[in-house]
């Protein structure tokens, strides 16, 4: 089985329990660990696979409790580095509609260093998963990635991309987070997207035309996720919907982390010759899956809740 490198935010996700209430308005909250590529992560191992993270936490408790949460998982952990900075806050508050309102303190998670990733011996890896939300922030993290990012490339690394785009990171920086996000697309051999991302890293008015737009100037597979309706595969200059799982949804946080995550899964348990050339058969069997790890957890109030409940018996 090839192992997965994931790469990126690891933070404590603050999630407000007030049935519809904003953050503005909210009193009650419970902690979970979070972070996008530190969801993927757990999702891989709990399917069955083998990853390591790396990312930076505080020398705090709430640093404490990701590495802990981590190897309770049996996600490899060495590369997980500490900061005097605080660990990183993403307060969250789940609305009847199915929206997320977020706000992030960002500490620890944007002071990695290339320093450290040189420490990582990444010819121990047959796949590096870049799914930062954070790592186009100005800040180490950000020179840190892309290195990392022409490590992978030298090495012949089979390079997964989600730019996990967040609108309170990028305000008034749109424009530096697309051209940074275009540098790894045109880059990863998969990437994955929400229709919203697809957009707006095309520059397109609709859907059609990014997909169009994405099929001429990427080189690698990838997916637009389509919430109930499925997800979207492009596939060597094709296209075609992969239908979505009925779930009754409790909390859609960590479906798409979920999704990638059974996706790099089912690419770990080939040789690293072939992963690269899977048909477009295979590759809709693997999207499938995927689509019923992402709607699994949305059946639970938390990604990690959710990921104790995954394994890759739903795939049967």
């Amino acid at each position: 089985m090839i192992k997965i490198l994931c790469v990126g935010e690891a933070l404590i996700d603050m999630i407000c329990t007030d049935k519809n209430e904003p953050l503005s308005q909210g009193t009650h909250y419970v902690r979970r660990a979070g972070g996008a590529p530190t969801n993927v992560a757990a999702a891989i191992a709990a399917l069955g696979g083998k990853t390591d993270l790396t990312a930076k936490v505080g020398i705090d408790p709430f640093g404490d409790h990701l590495v802990a949460v981590m190897n309770e998982f049996g996600v490899g952990t060495k590369w997980i580095f500490r900061d005097n900075a605080f660990t990183t806050f993403a307060f969250v508050s789940l609305m009847d509609t199915g929206d997320r309102d977020f706000y992030f303190n960002r500490g620890a998670d944007g002071n990695l260093q290339s320093s450290e990733l040189d420490q990582i011996p990444i010819d121990d890896y047959g796949i590096i998963h870049f799914g930062s939300a954070t790592a186009f922030l100005p800040g180490p993290l950000q020179q840190a990635y892309l290195l990392l990012l022409q490590k992978a490339i030298a090495k012949n690394i089979f390079v997964s991309f989600d730019p996990n785009y967040r609108h309170l990171l990028f305000p008034d920086g749109n424009q530096s987070f697309i051209e940074q996000s275009w540098h790894f697309l045109s880059n990863a051999d998969f990437f994955k997207l929400s229709d919203e991302e697809a957009l707006l890293l095309t520059g397109k008015q609709n859907l059609q035309d990014a997909i169009t737009d994405l099929l001429v100037k990427t080189k690698g597979v990838f997916t637009i996720t389509l919430g109930k309706e499925g997800a979207l595969l492009g596939f060597q200059g094709t296209q075609l919907v992969v239908p979505g799982i009925t779930a009754v949804s409790v909390d859609s946080t960590g479906a798409g982390d979920a999704f990638a995550g059974a996706i790099l899964y089912q690419l770990s348990k080939r040789s690293i010759d072939t992963i690269r050339e899977l048909s477009k058969s295979e590759w809709v069997a693997v999207v499938s899956n995927a689509n019923k790890a992402g709607a699994r957890t949305c059946e639970w109030l938390g990604a990690m809740e959710a990921f104790k409940n995954l394994s890759n018996s739903i795939f049967d």
